[in-house]
Parts: structure tokens; C-alpha cells; sequence
């Protein structure tokens, strides 16, 4: 079964729009920033600080029928997440939580493991651990990922404290005892094969940020060998797939809100090109990044963003979902068929409220059948 969540950005309900050269006519930049202004007024009536925001859109994304609800972890970018994944547990009763993702280096693992544990006795139990090597996060203080080894480590140590168990932290016996909501579920980032078996391995979820039925049906094959490499069956894996979406009928519009999303997956694929031989890797996830410019950290995730200006119209439509929303009818199918078990919208393109009603109305229903029958 496919569930459908989303991934709230953590700034107020706008895009940002910079100069792409020729790819967005004077008239249509116009036309975009008089919707997003139109936005911040609206959204300026419901509560006038960007946190009020997320509060009301977490609201209404609950009461719409999403299950999971998701926020990035890059502090520098954007506004630390904690306090806000405290604000939507308060205004949400099921809805589960969690970054998508944090990474090992951000934060030492016993105050990571703390925040969690807190949050899941606030929240009863509702938390969820997405977390990556690091890139966004690290890239914008000009360093490197973590290791994979680092990620595995830290996760071992995270579930032992959550778990109110003594580890051998530093040479130091340490432990939660106030510890009492339970393990979060841990979802794993990852492109490339190494990443993907630790996935396999250690995960209790996997993340892949695209959705290209293709791409995600070649991951799969690594997590399944991390799986069973570990003496796991690999379909008690949670599979997600995290992309933006535009429901429209004008398709040149819908490309260019969510341009930036092929850009973003860029950063990953430019690393894994650095590691492995052109043939351990597919033509259909590295071929994009051939006339890449420079990438500026401090316009991620931005509609209209310079760093989008080499994302091509074929790339946008294999990685994420634009168009009629009969067609991301047809798109979640397939990666349903593929082993995807949430798609997880990525909530930052514009008209956010708009996005969750039309989700809620013409596509969460037919899910929600599927569980009944």
C-alpha cells in the first residue's frame, strides 16, 4: 500500500525567483512573483510568523489525510527544525514526524537522540528518524559528507539511548532513564550502492529522492543485497520516494516550479560520479549532470534559482510529477509497482495549500479505498 506525506520547507509560504536567462519570459516571472506575493498576504492572514505557517499547513495536511509530515535538517539554510517539529507534534494528534533528513555530524548523537526522545514522549510515540550522510548542511559550511561508517555508528547509538539502554559513549556508560516512548523508526538516504546496502542493512526505511520508476527499481536492488547480507527480509523495508509536484494542465508552467528539484539531486550524483566507474552507474542518473555550472547552497530548493539553468524538461518529467493530476495518478502507480511505499511530496513550489487540497481531494481517496476493501 502507498501512502502519501509531505515535506514541509522551513521558511515562510513563498518561492524565491532568480534569473534563469531566456527560460522564464519577463511576463511569466512577472506573473509568478504576483502569485507568491498574493501567497504571503494570504498566508500573513492566518498567522503573521513563518512558524504560524507551517503550524496551519500541517493542520490542514492532517485533516486532509496525510499520515506523515517531514521537514528538512540544514540549519545555516534554513530555521532549525526541532523547535518546529515541536510546534506541528502540538498541533497535530496522528500525524507522524521526523526530518528528512538529518545527518551523524550536525549535532552529537546524544543530543540528537535526546531531541528525538523528547519529541516522542511529547508527541506519544509519533517520531521518525530520516537521516543522510549530509550534504546541504555540510556543503554550506564548506564541508564534506560524513562517512557511511559514521551514519552506521550513530545509528546504533541513537536506538540504544531511545531505547533507555546504557551504551559506551566515549568511554563513558551512558544512558536515558527517562527514555519511555520507544524506537523511532530510522529511514536511510542514499544513491548510490554502498549507501543503499547500508540501507538495506540498517534501515527500517530507505529514501530516494526522485521518482523515476527506473532509478528507484536499480536502488532497490542494492537495499534487497544490504538486506540480505544483514539476514533480513527485504520487504519489511519501508520504501519512500521524495520529489515536488505540480497538478496542471499547463505543463511549461508546472516544469518550472519544480526545476530546482533536478538540480538539488545533482549535488548526490556529481559525488557518486567521484566514486564509482561510469559503468557501475546509470546512464539515466548521470547523464544530466554534463553541463552543470556552479551550485549556490544558499538558493537550494528555490523555484526559478540559477542553479537550475542546465535541468532539462525530460529530466523534471522522469523525476518528478507534473502535468494533469491523472498523470501523477499514473506516476504513483508506478512507483508503487516498483516497491514504493510513501511518496512524500516535497511542499516548497508555491501555492502549498492548493497542493494539499487537491491531493486530499483527488488522489489520497483512492488509497484510502485501497485500505478499506
Amino acid at each position: 500500500m502507498l501512502k502519501i506525506s509531505i515535506q514541509f520547507l522551513l521558511v515562510d509560504c513563498r518561492a524565491h525567483l532568480h534569473s534563469r536567462g531566456q527560460s522564464i519570459s519577463n511576463f511569466e516571472r512577472s506573473r509568478l512573483r504576483n502569485q507568491f506575493f498574493y501567497k504571503r498576504l494570504q498566508n500573513a492572514s492566518l498567522d503573521n510568523s513563518p512558524a504560524g505557517g507551517r503550524a496551519s499547513l500541517t493542520r490542514q495536511a492532517e485533516a486532509g489525510g496525510f499520515t506523515y509530515g517531514w521537514i528538512f535538517d540544514s540549519h545555516v539554510i534554513w530555521k532549525e527544525p526541532f523547535p518546529l517539529l515541536t510546534l506541528m507534534a502540538a498541533n497535530t494528534r496522528q500525524m507522524r514526524l521526523g526530518t528528512c533528513v538529518t545527518n551523524p555530524a550536525v549535532r552529537d548523537v546524544t543530543v540528537s537522540a535526546s531531541l528525538f526522545a523528547t519529541l516522542n514522549l511529547l508527541s506519544k510515540g509519533r517520531m521518525q528518524l530520516g537521516i543522510g550522510r549530509g550534504d546541504s548542511s555540510r556543503r554550506v559550511l564548506g564541508k564534506k559528507p560524513t562517512t557511511l561508517e559514521y551514519l552506521e555508528e550513530f545509528v546504533r547509538i541513537f536506538r540504544e539511548l531511545n531505547a533507555g539502554k546504557s551504551v559506551d559513549y566515549e568511554g563513558v556508560s551512558t544512558k536515558f532513564p527517562w527514555a519511555s516512548a520507544g524506537v523511532p523508526q530510522v529511514w536511510v538516504a542514499g544513491y548510490g550502492p554502498k549507501a543503499l546496502r547500508t540501507a538495506g542493512r540498517i534501515g527500517d526505511g530507505v529514501i530516494l529522492q526522485f521518482a523515476d520508476p527506473g532509478l528507484i527499481d536499480w536502488c532497490m536492488g542494492f537495499v534487497r543485497e544490504g538486506a540480505k547480507e544483514a539476514g533480513r527480509d527485504p520487504r519489511e523495508i519501508e520504501v519512500m520516494a521524495a520529489a515536488p509536484v505540480w497538478a496542471s494542465s499547463d505543463l511549461k508552467l508546472a516544469r518550472e516550479r519544480v526545476r530546482w528539484f533536478p538540480a538539488l539531486v545533482s549535488n548526490h550524483v556529481l559525488d557518486l560520479i567521484s566514486k564509482y566507474k561510469p559503468e557501475e552507474l546509470p546512464e539515466s542518473l548521470t547523464s544530466f549532470v554534463r553541463n552543470r555550472g556552479k551550485y549556490d547552497y544558499l538558493h537550494h530548493c528555490e523555484v526559478g534559482s540559477d542553479n537550475a539553468g542546465f535541468v532539462s524538461d525530460e529530466v523534471i518529467d522522469r523525476f518528478c510529477l507534473v502535468g494533469p493530476i491523472e498523470e501523477h495518478r499514473k506516476k504513483l502507480e508506478a512507483l508503487r509497482k516498483v516497491g514504493v511505499t510513501q511518496f512524500n511530496i516535497y511542499l516548497m513550489c508555491g501555492d502549498e495549500e492548493q497542493t494539499l487540497d487537491v491531493y486530499g481531494r483527488e488522489v489520497l481517496p483512492q488509497y484510502h479505498a485501497k485500505v478499506s476493501s
